[in-house]
């Protein structure tokens, strides 16, 4: 597996989306806020999609 995750930055939040393989997303996008409660969720995705994957993502921004 080559897992991606994407973010598209913007001011205030961000909209994520990961991918598994090529054209393969790994469920829905979802947006980030900019604070402790937006950013420790985007940190349970990225540990959730390491454990499904066995790899550490890439980063696409």
């Amino acid at each position: 597996m080559n897992p991606v995750i994407g973010l598209d930055l913007a001011k205030g939040e961000s909209q994520v989306q990961a991918y598994l393989q090529r054209k393969k997303p790994y469920k829905k996008s979802f947006k980030v806020k900019y604070d402790f409660d937006g950013l420790a969720s985007l940190l349970d995705f990225i540990k959730e999609v390491e454990d499904i994957s066995g790899e550490c993502p890439l980063w696409s921004y």
